[in-house]
């Protein structure tokens, strides 16, 4: 995507240096700053604690006794549910 930004001088002629030594373009110099400042920043969060990823590990796998997850009724009550999907007005179908 094109795009137009402000960069310090000094800064966007290291950039040149690092693209003409390396044989590239400049946006793609450019873009993989960004992309490490992205990951970097990501990391930094994480060790920061601002995430925090639980995972759930069920005591027993499959659908429980009697569940019938192809009924849709059973699957409304079983959830508290009483409107039927597909019904906005929250009333079953005549």
């Amino acid at each position: 995507m094109r795009t137009t930004v402000n960069i310090d001088d000094r800064l966007l002629a290291e950039a040149k240096l690092i693209a003409a030594r390396q044989h590239r373009t400049i946006g793609s110099v450019l873009e993989d700053a960004l992309r490490k400042l992205i990951a970097d920043e990501a990391r930094d969060s994480v060790s920061r604690g601002d995430y925090v990823l639980h995972t759930f590990v069920p005591e027993m796998s499959g659908v429980l006794p009697g569940v019938d997850l192809e009924d849709r009724e059973l699957m409304a009550q079983l959830l508290g549910d009483n409107a039927v999907p597909g019904d906005h007005a929250g009333h079953a179908p005549a």
